[in-house]
């Protein structure tokens, strides 16, 4: 039997959702144990291809998940991505006719629609989706809410991958992925080491001990739909969203890697997002010497150390904390102490008498962005960013992995090491 949306998610409604002008269109049922949200830039074929792949799922579970694209684009769009997006809101009652999808879409896109210059990118677009969702939900199922993109496809066990995780786990969760071969050998090759940066990087983080280490992809991620509400809903951010939506879960309930299914990203370049896959690809394309470069082992070291510090001094003055971080390296400690971490620990021994929850406060306090903004600065002075070919035989050793002949054989097995699909 469905129920009314909990107290807590009538007062997000309230204060923090997306208001007027937008609505769902299309399917209007109600009872849904989740949703797969999926915001679409003038995607044309590619969003008939991610809908044929959402299709080929069970029937059973496609009945119990809601379907929601949002067509969006700024005011300032160019003509023929208002053209395209014209195009696929026609397409879409068609679509929904012909297949066994619940889908309903979300017209951001036609004058009076259209999202606002300022702030109106990918997270805006996600966060009307997953907004309008909510009161379509069975709260008695403790329901789901999906990220997909629009240039994203998924296997034919996605839904049940997500149900059957979800059965277990609270919270939030990464998606294990893998990018969508390339039009040609160049991009195969910039697809492939931005992945390879990627996985690398969360492979230092996890030896590290960092409670950080995942991915954030936005075509690559799911929560409860409480700890979307409990969040405070997903970020308006034009890219980055699902970095700052996904450390906030952390903190809140957690996020967990999913495994048993993958989706299949596009391996394009693009200019749409400031930062991000499709920016990455097109840096790298056009030779960037930055976009390349990898971070060395020596960086997560220092941050492997820097934890446990703080793990094994849980009652620690902020002085003593300090001074061994300044022993480890002292552009850590310069870094701490910019960011006023004597002040924030002095605070979190007053405001916590267990070691427990200091440790919690603690890595809420240094968190996912502080972690990515340490590791930056290491490598702006003692640890250089260097070629994948320099950096990953030691960062590979350090992570007791052994280091293959060659990058695409790297990839590959750290695509084993975390996915396990």
């Amino acid at each position: 039997m469905m129920t009314s949306c909990p107290n807590a998610v009538q007062r997000y409604l309230k204060t923090r959702a997306v208001q007027d002008p937008w609505q769902l269109t299309g399917e209007q049922g109600a009872g849904f144990h989740g949703a797969v949200v999926i915001p679409s830039l003038a995607e044309g074929e590619n969003l008939l291809a991610t809908l044929d792949s959402l299709a080929a799922n069970p029937v059973e579970l496609l009945a119990r998940f809601l379907i929601v694209v949002v067509i969006n684009h700024r005011v300032d769009a160019a003509p023929e991505v208002r053209a395209c997006n014209q195009s696929d809101l026609r397409v879409l009652p068609r679509r929904a006719e012909e297949s066994a999808l619940n889908l309903a879409w979300v017209d951001a896109a036609s004058p009076g629609f259209e999202m606002p210059q300022r702030n109106g990118g990918v997270g805006l677009a996600r966060k009307i989706g997953m907004d309008l969702a909510l009161s379509r939900l069975d709260w008695s199922a403790r329901p789901l809410l999906v990220a997909l993109d629009a240039d994203t496809l998924v296997e034919p066990n996605y839904l049940a991958a997500i149900t059957t995780h979800f059965e277990k786990n609270a919270g939030a969760a990464s998606l294990a992925f893998r990018h969508q071969m390339a039009a040609d050998a160049t991009r195969q090759a910039a697809i492939d080491r931005y992945e390879l940066f990627i996985r690398s990087y969360v492979l230092g983080l996890a030896r590290a001990g960092s409670p950080y280490a995942f991915a954030t992809i936005g075509s690559a991620m799911a929560c409860r739909a409480m700890t979307y509400v409990r969040c405070g809903g997903m970020s308006r951010r034009k890219a980055g969203e699902d970095f700052y939506f996904l450390q906030q879960a952390a903190k809140i309930d957690g996020v967990a890697h999913l495994r048993g299914t993958r989706v299949q990203p596009s391996a394009r370049a693009s200019n749409r997002v400031p930062f991000g896959t499709g920016a990455s690809m097109a840096q790298m394309l056009s030779e960037t010497p930055s976009a390349a470069l990898f971070y060395p082992a020596k960086a997560f070291e220092i941050l492997a150390g820097w934890l446990k510090v703080v793990n094994v001094n849980p009652d620690a003055e902020p002085a003593k904390m300090i001074n061994q971080a300044g022993a480890l390296s002292p552009e850590l400690a310069d870094f701490l102490n910019r960011s006023n971490f004597a002040s924030a620990w002095s605070g979190i021994l007053r405001n916590h008498a267990r070691s427990a929850e200091r440790l919690k406060a603690f890595h809420d306090w240094f968190d996912g962005l502080k972690t990515l903004r340490l590791i930056h600065e290491l490598c702006s002075g003692p640890c250089l960013r260097e070629e994948p070919e320099h950096t990953l035989p030691e960062l590979f050793r350090w992570c007791d992995l052994p280091y293959p002949e060659d990058l695409a054989e790297a990839l590959e097995l750290l695509r084993q090491h975390q996915d396990h699909v």
